[in-house]
């Protein structure tokens, strides 16, 4: 029923059903179910931005015209749909039936935002002859170019799959990929798989304008990844230190993880030009 909602209210402005959304889980279900879904929003909404901002790098690296970029993002953000529902369905259960997996994903979260903040950033190496390319070369002959904003041409009676084709599974990929952030961040909030998956939905709904916005200014919030790399540490340690049963209060979460993304984007206006 989630997905159904979700996918009937892909075209409306994500933002505002995200808000009214929000207004009608306060009224139906009180004021805990309501900041469980506010928390797990912002946790998705923050960990996308670095998601984000290899979707530019993947991209520019492979001169994907504007013009492409967004039917590449709708059919992306569609499948995300699609997979999160599958990973939070399947997490959920892993989690009612063995507790302890929080502990791990704790010190998992606490290690990827380490890793983010003190690794160097490096350019990825994406080229015609990333592993995608010849993954699906395998399956199905691929064009050397694109063909406007086909996935699929045909060229002597024999199917092609286009560049654009293994862009989007690139894309799909990647998000796959930081889903095994995302997700278990949003346990440290809320387990109720109804929560964690309309707050996780309605953040992907919202990363299409997102992602505009982020293509025309990015470089003015580059520092922003080291406040998804803390929040990465914070969700881990709220999860973490449940172990010795002590546990961080809703409204702390929700307040810190705000005041950093907050905090990271301030310092990215306040000083573009200067090194942490």
């Amino acid at each position: 029923m989630a997905l159904l909602f979700c996918m009937g209210i892909y075209f409306w402005p994500a933002k505002e059903i995200a808000t009214l959304f929000h207004i009608g889980t306060y009224s139906w279900n009180g004021k805990e179910y309501a900041l469980q879904f506010l928390g797990g929003y912002i946790i998705e909404q923050s960990l996308s931005v670095d998601n984000l901002f290899l979707f530019l790098l993947i991209f520019s690296s492979f001169k994907i015209p504007a013009s492409f970029q967004r039917r590449i993002l709708n059919y992306g953000i569609i499948g995300a749909v699609i997979l999160r529902l599958i990973f939070i369905v399947v997490g959920v259960a892993a989690v009612r039936r063995f507790h302890w997996i929080l502990y791990i994903f704790g010190v998992l979260l606490i290690y990827s935002g380490i890793k983010m903040f003190v690794k160097e950033e490096k350019t990825p190496d994406f080229n015609a002859d990333h592993f995608i390319f010849r993954l699906l070369g395998k399956v199905i002959p691929v064009s050397a170019t694109l063909t406007d904003e086909k996935f699929f041409v045909r060229k002597n009676r024999l199917l092609y799959a286009t560049p654009l084709l293994a862009i989007l599974i690139l894309i799909e990929c990647s998000d796959i990929l930081f889903a095994i952030d995302s997700i278990p961040a949003i346990f440290s909030i809320t387990t109720n798989a109804f929560i964690v998956y309309t707050s996780n939905i309605f953040a992907i709904l919202g990363l299409r304008s997102l992602y505009f916005v982020l293509e025309r200014l990015h470089n003015a919030f580059r520092y922003v990844k080291y406040g998804v790399a803390l929040i990465l540490v914070f969700t881990g340690v709220k999860l973490a230190v449940l172990y010795f049963k002590i546990e961080i209060s809703l409204g702390l979460s929700i307040a810190i993880i705000f005041a950093t993304l907050v905090l990271s984007i301030l310092v990215s206006v306040l000083l573009p030009q200067r090194e942490l």
